[in-house]
């Protein structure tokens, strides 16, 4: 099957351009020291690349580009960073470019570990592989029987040469020199697996993490445990030392708990309860700073300081995201570089689209602030408000009073929020009489003045409030606004009409300040969400059976009717200027429709079903979230910086599935190729000379051409030179031209030839122009083209000297002067080249004048041009007073 469009492939319009909100997963995180710089390095993983962040400020220092497949496991060196995906790991130089590759695993990799100029990887099948770096070829391979030995942990001991310790399931470790390819001893273990090995500070001792939340320190050297600690949550994950010369150790658990222990009195002095709100990945304290680095898979990474008195740590330095996917996301101001998202783990955090320092979290919602503030936060998960479903916000009045309104999952009342203060709002509004307890709030919006909030719920009341009060200020309807469970509320940008939708099929339209029901319109399904672009008054409204409805809100009628989607539409979003409306459904696909010629301009798919869309109010990006997706991903608007050929897609057209883009700012060279094709590939439209015979067509020529003609005489006379042209001394500078309209050179006299005839042509003296033989030619063959031409190409004291040529007296005849009246009739006709026959009629006329009249022939042609001239303008006219009729009527009627 042929693709339609000029064969595209991918989206004419939108480009992946990069992710926001992702920072770290479940994988452990990896710190380097550089040396050239002398600052510590963190390297996250976020899915199929990884961050590297500056310490110091936690700044994002690089992004590595994408591997084919989720990174599985990571390591790192003073050089190079090492990332596995699969059955196969890279080497990455310069924390960006990979510079090798490792293959010959036939399982997933799941650990790492550098050694030097080589590098140890481990596969599940407990095949252990030995590399050298630079030139990719195996060293040693060592392959252990799963069921006796299956390799869980590994670990370079310190001073140890050429030796390697290796933790595993089953509980025993072995000593290895993988130089000479022997196993020097073997650890009976503690009969439960070990999850976590790592270096004390102390030469030949071992800390040892279990599964059953047991850390045993261990003499590798005597085989002697020195001591045992145990935590009650979980297997440990992680273990790391301080070494700023406090014997402390920190070990990681599942529950997001950090146990801080003191090897001195070998007890348990802290605990940093909830510092991740899932398992910790990994920890590390910094060389010979008292400072711990940890991530989890609730994508955040969070830098800890140990600097008080009892040893406990406070988070210093952190970035941040959703932990869970986003439940709505929405550009927050009029300049673009902010956006809000809402998630299903009860936060509402701003993501910057400039840089993370701008990133900024409002928090979970609270039900009773001043009682957690009162309690401590013990209670704190007991009073937190239901993730967010829907929010609308407007900046007008956000240094005044809350500017955000939210409705929450299950939840009646609806909270406010306040974006400059980063925290929730004074209120929770909802109404004070209710007969059912089981009704909820499903639609919000807000006024674009910021004082009044309109708030729907599953009852079918619609009950507006003042966002500086938090007053009740009446509901629409007597006792309900619908019968149905209401499914958007939208006001318009002069807060008088507010428009309302119920799940019985109706929309409505209200005056805002009576709350009096002005219009009702049935719809032909029930509606899923509504959305209004306040600046031209058009409301879009998706409805259940996967269509899309377009209303004018002046008109109150359909405008514009879109099919296509094959599954539920979640979002919409109105470009800004309202020419096109993108709309994205559980089939997978973000569709753009072109609002004017109501066609679909652009179509393509993605691996997962996009729950919301948003677009700048500049134009200049697409935000979507998508199912199971913890970021915000942005697309750049291509017709902002290349030309788009905005052509319908046939109705055959399959679009094709575009990878979402990933967290560095430029993209894979297939895929920028394979966007840029399409935008050269355009139609060339070459306009006809006239659209149609019946519209009066000008022609392309200047003014200056044909305006003047009729006072040319006025003309002449003010630029008559005052004094006669003087013959120049010598030769000019410049090579001398003929005069007229095109520059041409004069040709140089050839007075060279003695033989030359002194006879003179008679030819060269005869009167007739070009013009006049074409004139001639016409009365044969009707054919008047090409003498139009020859006037087109002439300036206006060319036309005037052919047009006097024409008479009797300067040469020409009566039958010359007929074939051009006929020759202006052709053009009167044809409608073509309107201003020109009325400019050379007018001169014609203006210097013939006197002898017309007495010559019957002429005469006849000009009653004929009376009533052609007299025809056009009648139909001119009434159109031209029409459309003054109508601006008068715009300019001074009061709309």
């Amino acid at each position: 099957m042929e693709r339609g469009a000029g064969e595209r492939t991918a989206s004419a319009l939108f480009a992946g351009f990069r992710a926001l909100g992702l920072f770290s997963n479940d994988i452990p995180h990896v710190v380097r020291f550089s040396a050239l710089k002398r600052r510590f390095y963190v390297t996250t993983c976020v899915g199929k690349s990884f961050h590297t962040y500056d310490v110091q400020k936690l700044s994002l220092v690089a992004v590595s580009n994408s591997l084919p497949q989720d990174i599985c496991c990571m390591a790192a060196d003073g050089r190079l960073v090492f990332a596995a995906y699969g059955n196969v790991f890279s080497a990455f130089a310069r924390n960006k470019e990979v510079v090798h590759t490792f293959k010959g695993h036939k399982a997933e990799i799941h650990l790492l570990q550098p050694f030097g100029d080589h590098v140890i990887s481990v596969d599940t099948d407990s095949i252990l592989i030995i590399w050298h770096i630079y030139s990719e070829e195996e060293y040693l391979q060592l392959s252990f029987d799963k069921s006796v030995f299956k390799i869980s942990a590994i670990l370079h001991p310190s001073t140890y040469l050429n030796k390697i310790l290796l933790g595993s399931e089953q509980g025993s470790l072995q000593l290895w020199n993988v130089k000479s390819n022997k196993l020097l001893y073997t650890f009976a273990g503690w009969k439960v697996g070990v999850t976590a090995l790592q270096q004390a500070p102390a030469v030949d001792v071992v800390a040892v993490g279990l599964i059953s939340g047991q850390i045993i320190i261990h003499n590798i050297k005597f085989d002697e445990t020195l001591m045992k600690f145990r935590q009650d949550w979980g297997p440990i994950t992680s273990i790391s030392f301080r070494t700023d010369g406090h014997p402390v150790m920190a070990a990681g658990s599942p529950c997001g708990h950090i146990g801080l222990w003191d090897l001195e009195d070998k007890k348990l002095i802290n605990q940093m309860r909830n510092a991740h709100s899932t398992a910790i990945a990994g920890l590390t304290f910094l060389h010979r700073e008292p400072l711990l680095v940890t991530n989890g898979a609730d994508n955040a990474l969070r830098i800890w300081i140990f600097d008080g008195p009892t040893g406990e740590g406070r988070l210093l330095r952190f970035r941040m995201g959703h932990s869970a996917p986003l439940t709505k996301i929405r550009y927050y101001g009029q300049n673009g570089q902010q956006i809000l998202s809402a998630s299903q783990d009860g936060t509402l955090q701003s993501f910057s689209t400039i840089h993370e320092k701008f990133n900024k979290s409002l928090g979970h919602g609270l039900i009773n602030k001043k009682r957690v503030k009162r309690k401590g936060l013990q209670n704190a998960m007991s009073v937190r408000l239901p993730p967010i479903t829907k929010f609308a916000a407007e900046e007008a009045r956000e240094s005044d009073w809350d500017g955000i309104i939210a409705c929450h999952q299950g939840k009646l009342s609806c909270s406010t929020w306040n974006y400059q203060r980063s925290t929730i709002g004074a209120y929770f509004l909802k109404p004070k009489e209710l007969k059912k307890d089981d009704i909820t709030a499903t639609a919000v919006d807000i006024t674009s003045c910021g004082n009044f909030a309109v708030i729907g719920l599953s009852s079918g009341t619609v009950d507006v409030y003042n966002m500086q009060s938090g007053i009740h200020r009446g509901s629409f309807g007597k006792d309900q606004a619908h019968k149905g469970s209401v499914r958007g509320v939208a006001v318009d940008g002069l807060n008088q009409l507010t428009i309302t939708t119920g799940s019985e099929g109706v929309l409505k339209f209200w005056n805002f300040k009576n709350k009096v029901l002005i219009h009702s319109v049935s719809l032909d399904s029930s509606p899923n969400m509504m959305l209004l672009h306040r600046d031209s008054g058009i409301l879009g409204l998706a409805l259940d059976d996967f269509s899309i409805s377009v209303f004018d809100i002046e008109t109150r009628k359909i405008v514009r009717e879109f099919s296509g989607h094959q599954g539920q539409i979640n979002d919409m979003a109105f470009s800004p200027d309202g020419r096109w409306l993108i709309s994205a459904s559980m089939d997978c696909s973000i569709r753009t429709w072109d609002l004017p010629s109501g066609c679909l301009i652009d179509s393509f798919l993605l691996d997962s079903a996009p729950l919301n869309i948003t677009m700048s109010p500049t134009g200049d990006f697409l935000a979507t979230s998508h199912v199971d997706h913890l970021g915000i991903y942005l697309w750049s608007n291509i017709s902002l910086y290349s030309v788009v050929s905005l052509r319908p897609l046939p109705t055959d057209y399959v679009p094709s599935v575009v990878m979402l883009p990933g967290t560095c700012q430029t993209q894979d060279v297939e895929l920028s190729e394979e966007t840029i094709e399409p935008s050269d590939e355009m139609i060339e439209y070459d306009s006809p000379e006239q659209l149609n015979e019946q519209l009066v067509t000008l022609s392309l020529l200047p003014e200056s051409r044909w305006k003047n003609l009729l006072n040319l005489d006025v003309i002449k006379k003010k630029n008559k030179p005052k004094e006669p042209p003087k013959v120049p001394k010598s030769a000019p500078f410049f090579i001398p031209t003929v005069p007229g309209l095109v520059p041409r050179y004069a040709a140089p006299e050839q007075n060279s030839d003695p033989q030359q005839s002194k006879v003179v042509n008679l030819g060269i003296l005869a009167q007739k122009s070009d013009f006049c033989l074409k004139l001639e030619e016409g009365l044969v063959n009707n054919k008047y083209e090409a003498a139009l031409n020859l006037l087109k190409e002439l300036g206006p004291s060319g036309i005037e000297t052919e047009l006097r040529s024409l008479s009797p007296d300067c040469g020409g005849s009566v039958e010359v002067m007929k074939s051009f009246l006929k020759m202006i009739g052709m053009m009167l006709d044809k409608k073509r080249d309107f201003e020109l026959a009325q400019a050379y009629l007018a001169l014609f006329l203006k210097l013939h004048l006197k002898m017309l009249p007495s010559e019957p022939v002429l005469l006849e042609e000009m009653t004929k041009l009376s009533s052609q001239l007299e025809e056009n303008w009648i139909h001119l006219q009434s159109l031209f007073n029409q459309s003054m009729c109508v601006l008068n009527y715009i300019k001074s009627a009061l709309l």
